[in-house]
């Protein structure tokens, strides 16, 4: 199957030819039909799939075949829940809309509103928004969802795992009841299929993998050792294996520093990214890693979405994530669009029930392999980290809101059942 056979418009064939594209990958093939024929949408698809040109292209075909209106009002919107996903997507817009008369623009906290409501005045065709900044601007009376035609939930599954439940529903009530919708998301739970019941209408759904299960071209792997080993023997494997491109998962973003500190004390580039740091140092530490200049970036989960890197070659999990779901989110940073990739997990004896859960969700036993100098701690417990604690962490560190169900029993138990959880800080997201 061409693109041209999937019937989209002259122009952005012109464009993806630019980008050297030639076949739509499965989900693409799978999801862009419906999307043309006006249909809502609930696609999953594996994180490097190219599940964003899967709604991207026929939204801007859409809109483009539709005559634009004399102000040009927002008429389509894709939420995405971090700033650095939002980026992405915003670029691929504008890639593909090059030869289209199309105006677009991105809009995310961490940075002055001022330009952002600069171009949004000039009149946007489509606005990419996370959720904290776009109620923010809203509710100044700075922009109007009003004309909305096509709704983009992207990455819904991280949306309630970052506690924006809430600020989806108030984005929804803000929009025109007719419109179009396209659910996007890497997996779907439950939580996730309630709310598409709720906003998708008689939706196509498609699937171009088995929900949460990792591309094939990942090579995965299990280093079992001490929790006190760790720091040595991650800076072991990555100078003896002479690499230089690896992002590095932490699950907070203290962790994050400290394990950053350290490889730069012993020779090794590298840069941490956060919801603690400013825009502009998420930018430069991605900048430089990108260009060879950093080895290492050490990230919270806030970078399994959104980070756009050909042909990354290494993915570590220095600790283990203990929402399962998120493993698959982060090795997917490698292996995309068919490349070969490596992803390892240094496990110690209290991740062992994260690991278990993990290889529950994939259906497949990771290999483990234990190296001499750096063995587990055969007296060390087996009991998981208390449940919760890197959720709560890392809504914090994100930028997502802390209302979410973790910190609202945290707020119970601490004796303040009647008062609401207080509401993270919009200029985070």
């Amino acid at each position: 199957m061409s693109f041209e056979s999937l019937g989209l418009s002259k122009a952005l064939l012109k464009a993806i030819s630019k980008k050297g594209y030639t076949t739509p990958s499965p989900i693409q093939q799978k999801a862009i039909p419906p999307v043309l024929e006006g249909h809502d949408v609930l696609a999953s698809a594996q994180t490097g799939t190219g599940k964003t040109a899967g709604f991207t292209l026929p939204l801007l075909h859409t809109l483009s075949e539709n005559p634009k209106q004399k102000f040009r009002p927002i008429r389509a919107l894709i939420l995405t829940p971090t700033r650095e996903l939002a980026a992405q997507v915003y670029a691929n817009v504008r890639e593909y809309s090059e030869f289209l008369n199309l105006r677009s623009a991105v809009i995310f906290g961490g940075v002055n509103q001022k330009p952002q409501t600069a171009t949004i005045r000039q009149g946007v065709d489509v606005l990419v928004a996370t959720p904290g900044r776009l109620l923010d601007l809203q509710s100044q009376g700075l922009l109007s969802l009003k004309r909305i035609e096509i709704f983009v939930l992207d990455e819904a599954d991280r949306m309630l795992d970052m506690g924006f439940l809430r600020d989806i529903q108030k984005v929804i009530d803000s929009m025109p009841e007719k419109r179009q919708n396209l659910m996007f998301s890497a997996t779907f739970s439950k939580d996730i299929k309630k709310l598409a019941h709720g906003i998708l209408n008689h939706p196509v759904q498609v699937e171009a993998t088995p929900e949460n299960t990792t591309v094939e071209a990942i090579s995965q792997k299990v280093y079992r050792v001490a929790k006190g080993l760790k720091t040595g023997l991650i800076i072991k494997l990555i100078s003896e294996g002479n690499w230089h491109q690896v992002l590095v998962f932490t699950r907070t973003k203290h962790g994050a520093n400290r394990l950053s500190e350290k490889m730069v004390k012993s020779g090794i580039t590298a840069a941490a990214i956060h919801g603690n740091k400013s825009q502009g140092a998420r930018t430069k530490a991605l900048a430089g890693f990108k260009s060879g200049k950093v080895r290492v970036l050490v990230a919270t989960d806030i970078a399994a979405r959104g980070l756009d890197i050909p042909l990354l070659p290494h993915v570590i999990n220095f600790e283990l994530p203990n929402v399962s779901e998120d493993y698959v989110h982060r090795i997917g940073r490698t292996g995309r669009a068919g490349a070969k990739g490596e992803a390892l997990s240094l496990v110690s004896a209290d991740e062992t029930s994260f690991l278990r859960g993990i290889e529950k969700l994939i259906d497949m036993k990771l290999p483990i392999e234990i190296i001499e100098g750096f063995e587990p701690d055969p007296n060390a417990s087996t009991a998981p980290i208390k449940q919760g604690q890197g959720r709560q962490r890392r809504n914090s560190s994100q930028g997502g809101h802390s209302h979410s169900k973790n910190n609202s029993n945290r707020n119970n138990n601490r004796g303040n059942k009647s008062r609401r959880p207080r509401r993270g800080n919009d200029h985070r997201n």
